[in-house]
Order: C-alpha cells, then sequence, then structure tokens
C-alpha cells in the first residue's frame, strides 16, 4: 500500500493526482493533502446553483469540478483532505467512514457519522465525502474542517436567487449543513500541521511517506492541464 503525504497545495493538481491514481494506479493508496483556497464542485453540479460567483470573484478564489460526485466543498490550508484508493469488485465505503470516525474519536472528539457518510460534531458538519468507481478501483474521498475560514466558506457556497437558478440551471444540488472547525474540540487544540501529522501516522503507522516519481509527475501535471487547468464558469 502507498502511503502518500503530498505537499502539493494546487487544487488542480491534487485532484488529477486523485484521477491517476485512481485509474492508472495498480496499488492501494492512502493520501493525504491539502488546497490553498479554491471551491470543488461534484462531477454533476453546476457553478451557478453552487457558488457564490462574486464572491469567487472579489476573493479570486478559483472553481474547479472533480471527477467524483457528491455536493460542493471548499478547501483551504486550514482543511484537511483525506482520499483511499483500494482494488476491489465490492467497495463498502462505510468502512472509511468508520475509519476516520475512529480516527477522530482516538483524537478526543466527539463525532459521529451519518447515512450520508457526512461526519458531525454537536449537530454540526465537519466532514464531508464522495465516492467513485472505476473498473476495479474504488475511491473514497473527504474532507475535514480543522482550522478553516468558515466565514468565507459559507459566503461563498450561499448563492443568491437560488431558486430561480435552479429553474434555469438543474443539476445535483449540494445539501447544506451548519458547519465547524475540528480544532474547537480538540484539547490541547494542536495547530494544523501538527494535526496533519497526527492523521498521516495514525494510518500509515511506521510506514514510510512515498512521493510521486518524475514519470508519474508528468502525467499528474499533463492531466491537470488538460482536465483541471480550467476555472469552471
Amino acid at each position: 500500500m502507498r502511503f502518500i503525504n503530498s505537499s502539493f497545495t494546487d487544487a488542480g493538481f491534487n485532484l488529477a493526482a486523485e484521477e491517476y491514481l485512481l485509474k492508472q494506479g495498480t496499488e492501494d493508496v492512502f493520501m493525504l493533502w491539502q488546497s490553498a483556497p479554491s471551491v470543488i464542485i461534484g462531477k454533476h453540479q453546476r457553478v451557478e446553483t453552487e457558488v457564490n460567483r462574486t464572491m469567487a470573484e472579489q476573493n479570486k478564489i478559483p472553481v474547479f469540478r472533480r471527477f467524483s460526485g457528491g455536493g460542493a466543498v471548499y478547501h483551504d490550508l486550514g482543511n484537511i483532505n483525506l482520499t483511499f484508493i483500494e482494488t476491489t469488485r465490492l467497495a463498502r465505503f462505510e468502512t472509511y467512514l468508520e475509519r476516520t470516525v475512529e480516527m477522530l474519536t482516538a483524537a478526543g472528539v466527539a463525532v459521529r457519522g451519518d447515512e450520508r457518510l457526512g461526519i458531525y460534531v454537536d449537530g454540526r458538519k465537519v466532514s464531508g465525502s464522495a465516492q467513485c468507481v472505476h473498473r476495479n478501483r474504488a475511491m473514497y474521498h473527504c474532507t475535514l474542517l480543522y482550522d478553516t475560514n468558515l466565514a468565507l466558506l459559507n459566503k461563498l457556497l450561499e448563492v443568491e436567487g437560488l431558486e430561480e437558478k435552479v429553474a434555469v440551471h438543474p443539476a445535483v444540488r449540494s445539501v447544506r449543513s451548519e458547519v465547524t472547525n475540528l480544532k474547537e474540540y480538540m484539547h490541547p487544540a494542536l495547530s494544523t500541521d501538527k494535526f496533519r501529522e497526527w492523521v498521516f501516522r495514525y494510518f500509515a503507522g511506521p510506514s514510510i511517506a512515498e512521493a510521486f516519481s518524475k514519470e508519474e509527475l508528468a502525467i499528474i501535471e499533463g492531466l491537470r492541464e488538460s482536465k483541471y487547468n480550467i476555472i469552471c464558469n
């Protein structure tokens, strides 16, 4: 199994890396990564009904479309992303939710998962997930709101005139939830970097973090340029 603690913070690169690992990789993978401020919408969503474009433009926040389903999410360096990929024809995505819940419980946070594979603290969401199957490969990825700019998150994902836009642009809609940061429930409250390292070690144990090879980087960069280099509009 490959354990990747990615240092890349470009959202387009990270999305391309996930697609490469799922569709061209052969090993099981756990990857931990973060992205600079950006909005990521699901495969079947429309920017018009998911993103406050005025707010995104004012704050220079790029918008990307990922290749998995699910709802729109906001990423910044206070958010940590987990990706699990395995070779299987009988994917049970609840397993990854359970493992993530167990990890957060071990960190001292009382969380619960729900049937939509989200994770909550005191009724407020701290993690959302999406899944994808490609042939005999399955991927589950999720966010962890640790020390995210929640004010900006809410502004970016609050669309004015939503009902009218939904009527004109029918598509899969995100299910909105009140959100909070995990850091508020950590005692002691680790820095984001320290928490990220703790999460990686929880899943990887003593395994050494792998880097992408030069050949892999070339493939990922090519995919990023061809598919993830254009901001959705």
